[in-house]
């Protein structure tokens, strides 16, 4: 069982920054894809950013060149740098990790607050 913890979450200004972290209780190496996903009350979960084991990264079209992903395998953590917040960012930001192992398997976090507001 993989258990993902997020932080880094909060209150921040439009036009701030915020940099989401999600660490893994093991070896991320064998998440063969690590991303990003947000929601908000009466919406369905959206994809943020990817990244896959080899470093391949995907973004959301509203997020691309303002969001970065990146991957620590030593530090079996994952990071969302989010620059140039908008309003529209609010949502919580949930991690996810997915295993091929098997049939395959996602384990989720239990999210972070995001607040964009001034």
């Amino acid at each position: 069982q993989v258990q993902l913890v997020e932080s880094g979450g909060g209150l921040v200004q439009p036009g701030g920054s915020l940099r989401l972290s999600c660490a893994a209780s093991t070896n991320i190496v064998n998440l063969s894809v690590m991303g990003w996903y947000r929601q908000t009350p009466g919406k369905q979960r959206e994809s943020v950013a990817t990244i896959t084991d080899g470093g391949r990264t995907n973004y959301a079209n509203s997020v691309k060149g303002r969001f970065t992903i990146s991957r620590d395998n030593a530090k079996k953590t994952v990071y969302l740098q989010m620059n140039s917040l908008k309003p529209e960012d609010t949502a919580v930001y949930y991690c996810k990790g997915h295993s091929p192992i098997g049939s395959g398997t996602d384990y989720w976090g239990q999210g972070t607050q995001v607040t964009v507001s001034s």
